[in-house]
């Protein structure tokens, strides 16, 4: 079942990376999760606020990371979000199949939209990604690459909505 966008029409993916976007590698100015010693030691940077935020966006989030249900295990709890559905990335050792000069997830991120509109946030997006998603997506699609040593910021999360708004 697909989630209803402001207009009423099927809302857009929104796939989401974690390393980076939501587990930054540089210094927080946010409150952060205390740290654990029991799951990934970089996770104490997540913003709590994170959760909410994403959840009040209008499309249907979709983890695009190499966590795989290890996103739905132990990060969603933790931001207060619900499983969400997860991309299975192919084995990326044998994949020969990707495009010049783009991410390994480009390809299969614009499969698994199958024409739909779709964000993907990533700290690893570049111009040879834009450049294949505007050339084989027929859909509407917003990349928008998050600076890695602060994760997603109030800059990004407008973006986002003004986009996901516009599109869905």
């Amino acid at each position: 079942m697909h989630r209803l966008g402001d207009t009423g029409r099927v809302a857009p993916l929104l796939f989401l990376d974690v390393d980076g976007p939501l587990v930054p590698f540089g210094g927080t100015d946010h409150p952060t999760f205390p740290p654990d010693d029991h799951v990934h030691p970089l996770l104490a940077r997540c913003d709590p606020a994170h959760g909410p935020r994403l959840a009040a966006l209008p499309c249907e989030p979709v983890w695009a990371t190499t966590w795989g249900e290890d996103a739905n295990d132990i990060l969603a709890p933790r931001l207060g979000l619900p499983p969400l559905p997860v991309v299975d990335f192919p084995d990326t050792d044998t994949d020969t199949d990707d495009p010049p000069g783009t991410h390994w997830k480009t390809r299969v991120l614009v499969a698994r939209a199958a024409g739909r509109a779709f964000a993907w946030v990533d700290d690893e997006i570049t111009d040879a990604d834009r450049a294949w998603v505007a050339t084989h997506h027929t859909g509407p699609a917003l990349l928008h690459r998050v600076d890695p040593r602060r994760g997603l910021a109030d800059a990004d999360f407008a973006a986002l909505g003004a986009w996901l708004r516009s599109v869905g």
